[in-house]
């Protein structure tokens, strides 16, 4: 109960910090009860229609998209809690971004690391459109796409603890890996000021953002925490491929929304993005495929789904700057990768990265990243840049720089935090509580029933 009413408090604390000191955004008087219209006239309402869309199918992707590839994964016993973390996130980081992880992503720059507290509980942030990001579509409509984006990416290092979590600790944990590495790796690439920004990185919808942070944030994760009990003497089984399977077609689905959204417009850089995504992911989930029928001598779901999911991770930093053929060329070059990397290369290190989330996700983005510095051309985005292909080997520097820096910030404060963490409330469940499963441990709930 003391723990409840201290929540509360935060929360009410929070909520009144953000009442005061929020501006209400201007508006048009109403006539006889009815608001006058209160969009400018910059405002594209093919533009807002597309992104309100793009926002609705990334925020799929966290739940049920994330959620359902993940549950799958896992053991019957855990499948709950594991799909849980997801829909919690989807809470958690929604009221955070609000209060203040928006203002720190993209508001006024502050020695080309971070934004300033400005914008805190979406002061100023009103329905006139934002020149900084996107000129034709709300401020606020930005503000909301953007974080659906934040939602997801602390999701995504769910699936290398899977199985082994204190509830109470990962929440704490994705709080403050939010506020702390999300929100700056943010700014620093697409925030106004940003020193990656002005130094000319790419990073169209999210492969050092998102990927490589939470990526290379998942493998501190998973040699902290330690591996899962009798992994890997006793193999550990999807327990339902099903759910694996279309929770990676929720994912594809809504991935165009994360990519081709990026465009921020109903235009023609989002039709190339969208081609882009579709190329990438068909193109990795064959070669993934034809890979398991080589080596273990059948085509499996999960060998197609963690293809799909690879290719595209690695083609969301550059589908706004290469043609349909440097996607396709992305896409077998992730995944040759990661499946070198998932299915030789951990178990040669011994480190339990239970569903593959630096393996994808961190490798994938990694790759994408670098890719980006090969394939870009400025025939398919002239505010891009050419790549090492076209003739400009400078930018595959540049990238290289962008992937050094993320993974070594990203991977210091996951370490630090961890660290912390484990001192005050502990990382992991107890061995009784971690055979007993956490759907019971954690959240006295069971996913499925044997009688009525």
């Amino acid at each position: 109960m003391k723990k409840i009413l201290m929540i509360l408090t935060i929360l009410t604390g929070l909520f009144a910090t953000g009442w005061l000191l929020a501006e209400e955004p201007a508006a048009t008087p109403a006539v006889c009860g009815v608001a006058a219209e209160p969009a400018p006239a910059a405002i594209n309402t093919g533009d807002t229609a597309w992104i309100l869309m793009s926002t609705a199918l990334v925020m799929m992707m966290t739940a049920p998209g994330l959620a359902m590839f993940y549950g799958g994964l896992v053991r019957r016993k855990n499948v709950l809690s594991t799909m849980m973390q997801s829909f919690f996130l989807l809470g958690l980081i929604s009221v955070q971004w609000i209060l203040w992880g928006y203002s720190l992503s993209f508001g006024p720059d502050i020695g080309h690391f971070i934004g300033s507290l400005k914008w805190f509980a979406l002061s100023g942030v009103g329905s006139a459109p934002n020149p900084d990001y996107a000129g034709t579509i709300p401020h606020n409509l930005f503000m909301i796409y953007q974080m659906m984006f934040a939602v997801i990416t602390p999701a995504l290092i769910t699936g290398a603890f899977a199985e082994r979590i204190k509830f109470s600790t990962f929440a704490v944990f994705s709080l403050l890996w939010a506020t702390l590495v999300y929100d700056p790796v943010c700014h620093w690439v697409w925030g106004t000021g940003g020193w990656l920004k002005t130094m000319g990185a790419l990073d169209f919808a999210g492969g050092t953002v998102v990927h490589i942070s939470s990526g290379i944030s998942a493998l501190v994760f998973a040699l902290m925490i330690g591996k899962r009990k009798n992994y890997p003497a006793r193999p550990v089984a999807p327990h339902n491929m099903v759910f694996t399977l279309l929770g990676a077609a929720l994912l594809w689905f809504g991935w165009f929304g994360f990519n081709a959204g990026s465009a921020l417009g109903a235009n023609e850089l989002a039709v190339t993005a969208f081609i882009a995504t579709n190329t990438a992911a068909a193109t990795a989930a064959l070669v993934w495929l034809f890979l398991d029928w080589l080596v273990i001598g059948k085509p499996t779901a999960l060998g197609g789904a963690s293809g799909a999911v690879a290719g595209l991770v690695a083609v969301t930093p550059a589908a706004g700057f290469v043609t349909p053929m440097g996607a396709l060329g992305i896409g077998i070059l992730v995944a040759l990768v990661c499946y070198l990397f998932v299915s030789v290369l951990k178990h040669k290190f011994g480190y339990d990265d239970s569903l593959d989330a630096f393996g994808v996700h961190g490798v994938g983005g990694t790759v994408g990243a670098l890719a980006t510095g090969l394939f870009a051309t400025k025939m398919v985005n002239a505010a891009g840049n050419n790549g090492l292909f076209y003739g400009n080997a400078s930018l595959l520097w540049t990238q290289a720089i962008g992937v050094i820096a993320t993974m070594a910030y990203a991977a210091a404060v996951t370490f630090v935090l961890l660290k912390i963490l484990d001192k005050v409330m502990g990382l992991r469940v107890k061995e009784e509580e971690e055979l007993i499963g956490l759907d019971i441990t954690q959240h006295k709930e069971t996913a499925y029933t044997l009688v009525d």
